[in-house]
């Protein structure tokens, strides 16, 4: 009788790779980019260019000359970081500033940690906090679509999220009159004046779209980014039920960054937990943190610092959720 003879894992090879997932999420961003050019014209161009050669170059040299090993360039991340760092900037954003917030989010954000796969915070969030903190005037200048004459010379005004705001400041639910419909929200149409947020949340029709993709190829499961819209939209539902001077869920979850937080950037795989009920878990705490924030909080917009703070949060949801072994055995009552 012949013995069974078990090597040692892994059993087989898949063909999923870090560099084919960034390159995934790399596409699945660009309806969300092609609207951003439609919309904003050069100013995105330039912030997005620069974002990305930034992340780039500063990934390449603190490789090389401070860490001393081989360039990381080849996986993508750098490109990811810096597309979605640009993505979350104004479009009007200046260029030296941009510049800063990429050397702070591969810098600090990625490499002081030992690089991909070792950093505990996503880096193109750090470095939009580091920016938002450091430069809060420039950070909340936001250009209103169609009066935009150059890269600099651009009208802004106010966001949904800054009316919001007001309405609950003031305690008068008529500011919200002046909110975008829900449709005009989700096609990224502006009226009344109002300013489009950060190149990347313009259009959440164009973000829904790139987490089909993603879930299409298996690159991000529906976890996360459903836990946190679905937390959102009830606690936003029961604020509006108690006070008419809270928005409507529908308008919160189609208004500022939410969606390009929840879908591309809190779904990081080095950021967040490893099982599907820890993912459950964290979704809801950084949709109940976002709503704590945006209503009472100093900023119209919560959702960064809520990922920020649940990242920190992940290697104890990793502790204390874990999967059932392999031949686990489950302890009689």
């Amino acid at each position: 009788m012949s013995k069974l003879i078990v090597s040692l894992s892994p059993h087989a090879h898949g063909t999923d790779s870090v560099e084919r997932n960034m390159r995934g999420v790399i596409i699945a961003l660009v309806p969300a980019l092609l609207v951003s050019f439609y919309y904003f014209g050069l100013g995105s161009v330039v912030v997005c260019v620069t974002s990305v050669a930034a992340c780039m170059f500063f990934e390449w040299a603190i490789t090389k000359y401070m860490m001393k090993q081989p360039t990381s360039l080849s996986d993508c991340s750098a490109i990811l970081t810096g597309l979605l760092l640009g993505m979350n900037l104004p479009s009007n954003f200046p260029v030296w500033m941009i510049l800063v917030g990429a050397l702070v989010a591969i810098g600090v954000g990625k490499m002081s940690f030992g690089g991909l796969g070792c950093n505990i915070f996503n880096p193109a969030l750090v470095g939009r906090c580091f920016l938002l903190v450091s430069f809060p005037a420039e950070m909340t200048l936001w250009p209103i679509p169609g009066q935009i004459t150059s890269y600099t010379d651009a009208t802004t005004g106010a966001t949904p999220l800054s009316l919001m705001k007001e309405a609950i400041k003031n305690g008068d639910a008529s500011i919200l009159e002046g909110l975008p419909g829900s449709l005009d929200t989700l096609l990224g149409i502006t009226r009344n004046g109002l300013g489009a947020g950060s190149i990347g949340e313009i259009c959440a029709l164009a973000l829904i779209i790139g987490l089909a993709y993603m879930l299409w190829k298996k690159i991000i499961t529906w976890h996360i980014p459903v836990s946190i819209i679905a937390t959102v939209f009830v606690f936003s539902g029961l604020l509006h039920w108690s006070n008419p001077i809270y928005a409507s869920p529908l308008q919160v979850i189609l208004s500022g960054g939410l969606m390009l937080g929840a879908f591309f950037m809190a779904t990081d795989y080095v950021t967040s937990p490893m099982t599907h009920k820890g993912q459950l878990i964290y979704g809801v705490a950084i949709g109940f943190l976002t709503v704590v924030i945006r209503n009472w909080g100093s900023y119209p917009e919560g959702l960064s610092f809520a990922i920020l703070i649940m990242n920190a949060f992940t290697p104890l949801i990793n502790f204390y959720v874990k999967p059932k072994r392999f031949g686990e055995v489950p302890a009689r009552k």
